[in-house]
């Protein structure tokens, strides 16, 4: 492939910078061959020109597609380069929150600075089984694949972890251990894992201290090797530790820390067992406080010391030699700050009295004078003599500080050998995985020895892993038959051998240590006259002369000479030594003494004399000793299967999720992830199947391309795309691609979908824009037809209101004429009337004048005459009215002014009408507004008084106008005008008045009715506020009441809760308890089979004198026997005299002392047998006595039976004496009647012959019966007797080849034995046999005894039954009734065991459910025990029921892995337990029973503990359903509702790496959903066929699909490839499938569909929009069923399929924690798969009569009969 075709415009590319190592960038014009620039542009949108080097032509590397970045596996990344790496690191890291990334066979972990709940236990079980490409990249995935390896290929294991101080590897391997003591079950010995894992604590104490990189950084390497058994479960382990960072007890740099565990004892000085150490503060002691660094944030160092010691006693370090540890640690401490003066240059001094050094002497118990003395002196030996030296204060110092290392690191190696010795197993160690956690590659600024040493390590280690990951590629090749071609790859072997070869690094040091005056600038130019020249790894500074440069494989590192010597002779003062051992304290010194039983070196400057140097030291040096420790740790390794972890430091200030680039990739290259990627690339790095290639690239292919064969379709695919035949291989099963040629198709895979999203753009919109057309066009039409009908429609409106007004206009004329007709008619008409009237009344008038006439006539007569007699009165009166006419003028002129008043007097009265009215009107007002009531009537009073004033002014007035009448008498004319006004104001005056009055009466009775209305507005008001008060009282308490509902509504729902939690709990401990008593009753049959095992012969002399026991026994057997005939005897003859009830009573207190004679015999049997020796359980004697007393007790049965027929007996005699007396007086009547004596006779004759008859037949038929019974009898004893015989040929065999073993005298006396205890076998079988005969014996004298007694009743009563007998002779034919069943089983005593090994033990469900009535088994247990209920037969009853609890858990102990089995003995548990209950008389449960049922309800026995105990099972055989559910449906969860794709999209799949996902099913037998509801469906059908109850059925379908919620979701959240929106569109198709199935089977209201609400909403999350924050406020009210974490990790997760979808931006997801903190919610990230809800067993009454319950033929169960 031209490089023009890959660098064109738009294309990507990595480009280097100083800061962020490489940058992104984008070519903005093509490249051609030959240009020496690239114009490139910047994300931030700068362009740049990038420099080509024209020589090598060098184009800088490109960026992988957007499809292919987060991946899994960098060896995914089609481009496979240091930025692509690093860059697909930081998107994980940083973007995604992921920590751990594949390489190939490699685990990167980045160190987040941050506790993730990535590790608990249910992620543990998550991975538990998984391949390792199925999941997520993890440490548990690394580990699972270690554990399966180990198992699978029976091959140990080594898990290597490295990086440098601060990355994590501690961490990484605790994890990794933790993972191994999880998934593996301990072998026998107790809390191993406990202790394996205790170790940590110990070791990090010890060895690990805070550094300015690390707070708890390993200063040490170690190897534990954790041994498996046969069944690969932990048995113990070992620990190898290499190289502890001893300098660090003496010296630390600014920031750092000394060893975890001195601060620890500091921080516990207070305590009393550490008062005798005299410690104080970490700062106080010069060893701890030159870091100036005592704290660690958010370490309590007293809760680690805590720790610490709990993890010493766990490992079995017992408190004094903890305590002693501790001792020497303080003093260390101590000997620190022990001060040295100087006295002269070349000798120094300690003084005796330094309290420091008196305290290390007396922790030590060493004496203070001679450590004072050797502190500061040394030594010398030469030939002849020996003499003391004083040496400097430094050199003093130094060999303070040198005793203190060799005193720790002795310390630290003892305390290493006491773990080993805890975690030794005695078990043989099968197989192991080792757990190497080493330091990285090291390099500061100042790198000493041992910085060389841990470099040399990474070198050793660089080597193997680069041979395996080279030997991996090979056989990847090999396996695919891909042509081998030699893979270049960087051999660091030279820069080894410069280090351990001959004449190396290390061989120069030693040598230059064995030199008397050897020193490091010496040693320096050994080196540089050795190596310069020779070794091309080697190097000196240009500036220095005691350093040397060496170039690894990960960068040339810088060594500082000084010190190199001192730290690889690691010598210590010999007379320091010789004092410490002379100390009083024993402990301490034991690991001291054992390092030097050898002769040690005598100082540090001991120098070796020529006369010996024939004497060679035997002491090895540190280098030496390191690299035969590496040599060993190698061997180990190659002699394992390695599993790499590769820790980074992501940055230098242990920030959060914050990833530097130069140090991450410092990292890189130096634990050799970028040789893995480059020896990757250098092949061929992408690698895909062929049903994964052609899946992803179809798109490229045409239809007639794709052929059956897939490997040549994908074939012909390739040679069309791909010109270069060398940038691919096909492989047997998979296609191997060159770097970038992934990429390359997948840009050919983008360009095509982009040509048809454009092509499919182009049909879209000419179809959206022709739709358009003809939507527009089918408009117009419809507004065109809607125009034109208006118009027609408004025309023939037109039409019909013309017409409409024709017809108006006719109708209204016509009615227009006829109304004035009509009008005139009767006007003419009324004109007639009138006329008529008029002409009627004109007639009347006349007629009633013509009668007038004469009556005036005679009344103007009568005027006449008196008017002559008036005119003579009124002369008369003349006189008077002259006189009185001067009075009449004054009057007159009264009258005059009172006119003038009377007018004014009428404007005052029509004013005060209308004031009046304005009143009334007011008064209205008044009404509406009944407040102002009071103004009102205070008003009225107003005009009231007003109107009295002007009644007073006109009655002055009045007066006025009389006065003035007298003046007006002179105009006479005037006058009757005046007088006529007078008189109609007079009425007006009047009427005024009347109005008035009536006006005040209406105001009083409106005044009185206001008051009322005000009382009763006032009274409705005061009754209204009352209300007012009631309801806010009543408003008051209901709110108390609502919320006092509500708290009752909380407390309800969280005591449910709590009731729920106590419930499983319970059920949960139920179930341990149940399982622990299994295993307890396993172990019990263990033993019990191990005491018969090793249960010796039987003695015979012991049997001898047992036997003659037994006969004495049998001796008083008999005379007790005769007694009891005796008295029996005895009884009868009482029996003649005394009443029933006395012989009943005589008979139980006989049978109460039978009883107390056979517990006194069972005692003396006891007590005389002390005597002798005790008969082993199991053994033949003992067997016999059990015989003996069991035939007692049955004895004492048959007396019992015996009573209880007397009884029965006894009531039908009564019975009978009463039936006779009746049949005597009716024969004697009827016998008095007849008269044909002799017919009687012969119809009786009749009737007697045909009972005769009848009779004749039972007694065939019970002969028949017996005859069968005994026929059976005899086949079972014959079949007996055939198994007896051929047990005893067995045994006889088996003597006979045991005694043809032994010698001649052995042989006889075995022969002799073996016939003694034949013939007391015989003797007692025998004996048995003659007990039964007497039983029967005794049996048959009863019962002749009885018959005796019945016979001479029926003598005495002959006559009656003879007169019974001619009654009978007319009665009436009788007919047999059908038998009447009671609903109860007759069984034997001793029947249980038989009868529950055929109906519980050996019954197979399958039968039973199909062809008979569910719950069978149930019904006949419980009629069996209606059996004994109803013979008051306590012994049966708990027989039975115990019986039948023990066998139900046999049954599922045995097949609890058979559903059908285990769902058939719940049904029937849940039956039996439910009959318990309905039949128990109780009124809470026999509401629902018919008559019948309650006529069979227990009458004896209340058994509701019985009820609890089958609830327990019930609870038990529940749990077990459930795991056996799991069990099955956990294979084909994650296949069928993750993996399986209904339809094969375009999506396609992404590409993998080296580690691909395995597939669960090949492709022809995928694992749908179908197959995941075939599997329910038969859970749910075998649960019905086997009649379980529908409520426990819910319960079952709902845990069913909350464990097919929990595991999908736990997998969806393990796995990124899953994390997409195509995947979230399969999840909810199935759940809707699953969803659809409950509705068929009518399960909707189950609460399954809840359980499945994580699920749904997690596949909405993975569809849903995720870009504003209004989606994100959608999110978090859409995902109430999910955690924060579970959100947050599927947005984290979200993986784009195809490059068109996009990524979940970081801030969104910030956005998402922004809303989501404050919800109260579980942390948790996975769901508890192991969770199962508790179980409720409510009620069910059964409608299955018991009477009508028949038992099949098919059961064996023909020893039981109906009653």
């Amino acid at each position: 492939m031209a490089a023009s075709e890959l660098y064109s415009k738009y294309a990507r590319v990595w480009i280097p910078d100083a800061a962020e190592v490489w940058k992104s960038a984008e070519l903005i014009k093509d490249y051609t061959p030959g240009d020496s620039t690239l114009s490139l542009q910047l994300e931030d949108g700068t362009e740049v020109e990038h420099k080509i080097d024209t020589q090598t032509n060098h184009l800088p590397p490109l960026r992988n597609p957007n499809i292919l970045v987060g991946e899994n596996d960098l060896t995914a990344l089609s481009y496979l380069h240091e930025p692509a790496v690093l860059h697909n690191l930081k998107v994980r890291f940083v973007d995604s929150k992921l920590i751990y990334t594949y390489c190939g066979i490699v685990l990167v972990a980045i160190n987040p600075y941050e506790s993730l709940p990535i590790y608990e236990e249910d992620i543990i079980h998550a991975y538990r089984g998984q391949n390792m490409g199925d999941m997520d990249p993890h440490i548990f995935a690394v580990a699972e694949e270690a554990y399966k390896q180990m198992a699978r290929d029976e091959r140990n294991q080594s898990i290597i972890v490295s990086g440098e101080s601060g990355a994590g590897k501690t961490v990484s391997a605790k994890y990794a251990m933790r993972y191994f003591a999880t998934v593996s079950c301990s072998s026998g010995e107790a809390n191993v894992e406990e202790k394996v894992l205790a170790s940590s604590p110990i070791m990090e104490a010890l060895g690990n201290a805070k550094t300015t990189r690390n707070d708890n950084s390993s200063r040490f390497g170690k190897y534990i090797e954790i041994g498996f058994d046969k069944k690969h479960c932990i048995i113990g382990a070992n620990m190898r530790t290499y190289l502890l960072e001893k300098s660090r007890v003496v010296f630390q740099a600014h920031g750092e820390r000394n060893y975890h565990i001195f601060y620890q004892l500091c921080a516990s000085s207070h305590l009393s067992e550490f008062k005798a150490f005299r410690l104080g503060c970490a700062d106080d002691f010069h060893y701890t406080n030159q870091g100036q660094s005592p704290v660690i944030d958010g370490v309590d160092d007293a809760k680690e010391m805590n720790n610490t010691r709990k993890a010493f006693s766990l490992l079995g370090i017992n408190e004094g030699d903890q305590m002693a540890i501790y001792q020497i640690l303080a003093a260390l401490l101590h000997l620190s700050n022990v001060e040295v003066k100087e006295q002269s240059a070349d000798k120094s001094s300690i003084m005796p009295d330094n309290a420091h050094l008196l305290v290390f002497c007396e922790l030590m118990g060493v004496p203070c004078e001679e450590m004072a003395h050797w502190l500061c002196h040394r030594k010398l030996k030469t030939t002849t003599e020996t003499y003391v030296k004083p040496v400097p204060k430094i050199n003093a110092v130094n060999g303070r500080d040198a005793l203190a290392k060799h005193i720790y690191a002795r310390l630290f190696s003892w305390i290493v050998g006491r773990v080993n010795n805890a975690l030794k197993s005695s078990v043989r160690q099968h197989s192991f995985i080792g757990v190497l956690d080493i330091y990285g590659f090291e390099t500061f600024d100042v790198n000493s020895f041992e910085q060389f040493c841990i470099n040399y390590a990474n070198e050793k280690l660089q080597q193997q892993f680069n041979l395996h990951v080279f030997k991996l590629e090979q056989e990847e090749y090999m396996k695919e038959q891909i042509p081998w071609t030699l893979i270049d790859f960087y051999d660091n072997q030279p820069c080894i051998n410069l280090i351990e070869a001959k004449l190396g690094v290390l061989d120069l040091l030693d040598e230059e240590c064995k030199m008397p005056k050897g020193s490091d600038d010496t040693w320096a130019q050994k080196l540089y006259n050795t190596l310069l020249k020779r070794n091309a790894h080697f190097d000196k500074p240009r500036l220095s002369n005691r350093a040397f440069i060496i170039h690894h494989f990960a960068d040339k590192v810088e060594y500082q000479c000084v010190g190199f010597l001192e730290k690889n002779k690691d010598t210590v003062n010999e007379e320091q030594i010789n004092v410490l051992k002379k100390s009083q304290v024993k402990f301490p010194f034991v690991f001291i003494f054992s390092f030097y039983d050898e002769k040690a070196p005598s100082s540090t400057n001991k120098k070796s004399s020529p006369g010996r140097a024939g004497q060679k030291d035997t002491k090895k040096t540190v280098g030496l000793q390191f690299r035969q420790s590496l040599h060993l740790l190698m061997d180990t390794l190659n002699a394992t299967t390695p599993h790499y972890v590769r820790c980074i430091k992501p940055n230098d200030h242990k920030a959060q999720f914050t990833l530097a680039p130069v140090r991450a990739v410092q990292q890189l290259r130096a634990c050799g992830i970028l040789e893995t990627v480059r020896i990757s690339a250098a092949g061929f790095p992408s690698r895909w199947t062929y049903q994964e290639f052609f899946v992803r690239y179809r798109v490229l292919m045409k239809q007639k391309d794709v052929l059956p064969d897939r490997k040549l379709t994908c074939k012909n695919l390739l040679e069309k795309c791909i010109k270069d035949q060398n940038q691919y291989q096909f492989g047997k099963n998979k296609i191997f691609f060159r770097a970038g040629q992934v990429a390359y198709l997948e840009k050919l895979r983008s360009d095509k979908l982009r040509l048809a999203c454009v092509r499919i753009q182009k049909t879209i919109r000419c179809w959206l824009a022709r739709k358009k057309y003809l939507r527009m066009r089918e408009a117009a039409i419809i507004i065109q037809k809607h125009v034109r009908g208006h118009q027609a429609r408004c025309y023939v409106k037109f039409l019909r209101q013309t017409r409409a007004a024709v017809v108006i206009q006719r109708n209204v004329r016509m009615w227009a004429t006829r109304r004035r007709y009509q009008k005139q008619r009767s006007a003419a008409i009324t004109l007639q009337c009138l006329f008529r009237a008029y002409m009627a009344r004109q007639q009347f008038y006349k007629m009633v004048y013509e009668q007038k006439a004469v009556v005036i006539q005679k009344w103007v007569k009568g005027w006449l005459a008196r008017q002559h007699y008036k005119r003579t009165v009124a002369a008369i009166v003349l006189l008077q009215s002259c006189v009185r006419r001067m009075k009449a003028k004054r009057e007159l002129k009264k009258l005059k002014v009172e006119a003038r008043s009377v007018e004014h007097f009428k404007k005052l009265n029509f004013g005060m009408e209308n004031k009046i009215m304005q009143l009334q009107h007011k008064i209205n007002e008044q009404v509406k507004e009944h407040e102002e009531n009071r103004e009102l009537s205070e008003r009225l009073n107003v005009v009231e008084k007003t109107q009295g004033v002007e009644r007073e002014r006109l009655s002055r007035e009045i007066e006025n106008l009389r006065r003035s009448e007298q003046e007006a008498k002179a105009k006479a004319e005037s006058v009757p005008s005046l007088l006529e006004q007078l008189t109609f104001l007079r009425q007006e005056l009047d009427t005024t008045r009347r109005e008035k009055d009536e006006l005040e009466k209406e105001a009083k009775v409106y005044r009185e009715t206001t008051q009322e209305m005000v009382e009763e507005l006032n009274m409705k008001n005061s009754l209204l506020n009352n209300e007012k008060d009631e309801l806010n009282k009543l408003i008051l308490e209901q709110t108390q009441q609502l919320t006092e509902i509500k708290t009752n509504v909380v407390k309800t729902k969280q005591l449910e809760k709590d009731l729920n939690e106590e419930r499983s709990r319970y059920q949960s401990l139920l179930s341990e308890h149940l399982s622990l008593e299994e295993r307890h009753r396993d172990l019990k049959e263990e033993m019990d089979l191990n005491i018969d095992e090793d249960q010796s012969t039987v003695d015979l002399p012991v049997l001898l004198k047992l036997q003659r026991r037994i006969k004495e026994l049998e001796q008083e057997k008999k005379s007790l026997w005769q007694q009891i005939d005796k008295k029996e005897e005895a009884q009868q003859e009482k029996a003649k005299v005394c009443t029933p009830l006395l012989f009943r009573q005589e008979l139980e207190s006989e049978n109460k002392k039978l009883k107390q004679d056979l517990n006194e015999l069972r005692k003396s049997l006891t007590e005389e047998s002390k005597d002798l020796v005790p008969p082993a359980p199991g053994s033949l004697p003992y067997q016999i006595l059990l015989e003996q007393l069991n035939s007692s007790n049955d004895e004492l049965e048959m007396r019992k039976e015996e009573v209880l027929l007397l009884r029965s007996h006894m009531v039908r005699q009564e019975a009978l004496k009463y039936k006779r007396l009746c049949f005597i007086f009716h024969s004697l009547m009827l016998f008095c009647r007849s008269t044909d004596i002799h017919t009687l006779n012969e119809d009786g004759e009749l009737w007697l012959a045909y009972e005769g008859l009848k009779e004749t037949n039972r007694l065939l038929e019970c002969q028949m019966r017996e005859q069968a019974r005994i026929h059976s009898e005899e086949t079972k004893t014959l079949q007996e007797q055939v198994s007896k015989f051929k047990k005893e040929k067995e045994q006889q065999q088996k003597l006979l080849a045991q005694s043809l073993l032994l010698p001649e005298d052995a042989r006889i006396d075995a022969s002799l034995q073996h016939e003694i205890t034949r013939l007391t076998s015989e003797n007692l079988e025998l004996m048995e046999l003659q007990e039964k005969q007497d039983k029967t014996i005794r049996k048959l004298k009863k019962q002749l005894r009885l018959y005796m007694k019945k016979l001479e009743e029926y003598e005495g009563n002959g006559m009656n039954e003879t007169v019974q007998l001619s009654y009978l002779q007319n009665a009436i034919n009788i007919t047999r009734k059908e038998k009447e069943y009671q609903g109860m089983l007759e069984y034997k005593q001793g029947d249980e065991s038989k009868l529950l090994k055929n109906l519980v033990v050996d019954l197979k469900p399958r039968g039973v459910a199909v062809s008979l009535i569910p719950g069978l088994p149930a019904y006949i247990i419980f009629m069996c025990l209606r059996y004994a209920d109803n013979i008051n037969d306590d012994q049966r009853v708990s027989t039975l029921l115990n019986s039948t609890i023990s066998s139900i858990k046999g049954v599922i102990k045995r097949r609890g892995n058979d559903f059908e089995v285990v769902s058939f003995w719940l049904a029937n548990t849940c039956r039996l337990m439910h009959c318990l209950k309905q039949y128990s008389g109780e009124e809470v449960f026999v509401t629902c029973n018919t008559p019948k049922q309650n006529e069979h309800c227990l009458t004896n026995f209340e058994l509701s503990e019985y009820q609890g105990v089958f609830g327990d099972l019930a609870i038990q055989i529940y749990r077990q359903l459930i795991k056996c559910m799991e069990d099955i449906l956990q294979p084909i969860i994650v296949v069928s509702m993750l993996e399986h794709e209904t339809i094969q999209s375009v999506l396609g799949s992404k590409p993998t790496g080296l580690r691909k996902r395995s597939r669960s099913s090949s492709v022809n037998e995928a694992v749908t959903v179908d197959a995941l509801l075939q599997r329910l469906s038969f859970f749910h059908t075998t649960m019905n066929q086997h009649g379980m109850d529908l409520g426990v059925i819910k319960q079952v379908v709902r845990q069913q699909f909350y464990i097919i919620c929990a595991v999908t979701l736990n997998h969806l959240l393990l796995r990124k490839d899953m994390c997409s929106w195509s995947k979230g569109l399969q999840i909810r198709y199935n759940v809707w499938q699953l969803e659809e199935w409950l509705s068929e089977r009518e399960l909707a209201d189950c609460g399954a569909k809840e359980t499945l609400e994580p699920l749904v909403q997690a596949a909405q999350l993975l569809q849903i929009k995720k870009k504003t924050e209004a989606d994100a406020q959608a999110i978090c009210n859409m995902c109430t069923a999910l955690t924060t974490a579970q959100i947050i990790k599927v947005l984290t997760l979200y993986t784009p399929v195809i490059e068109f979808e996009e990524r979940v931006p970081t801030t969104f997801i910030d956005t998402i924690k922004d809303i989501l903190k404050d919800r109260v919610q579980s942390f948790a990230l996975m769901m508890d798969t192991k969770k199962i809800f508790s179980v409720t067993l409510p009620f069910t009454a059964s409608s299955v009569a018991l009477e009508t319950i028949q038992i099949p033929a098919s059961l064996n169960l023909g020893f039981l009969s109906r009653i």
